[in-house]
């Protein structure tokens, strides 16, 4: 899976991998977030 976002990343250039992989990073963490509240605010259902 990763591989082939690499090979599809490549042709773009850096600038727009970059950008790709901010947003990642932006989604991973707010994602991570919701797993925290939901946690906390649901009796620790959820192990991260």
């Amino acid at each position: 899976m990763l591989l082939v976002l690499l090979v599809i990343l490549i042709p773009f250039g850096a600038g727009f991998g970059l950008d790709v992989l901010w947003w990642v990073a932006i989604a991973v963490l707010v994602v991570w977030l919701l797993g925290f509240f939901m946690r906390s605010g649901s009796g620790r259902r959820y192990r991260w």
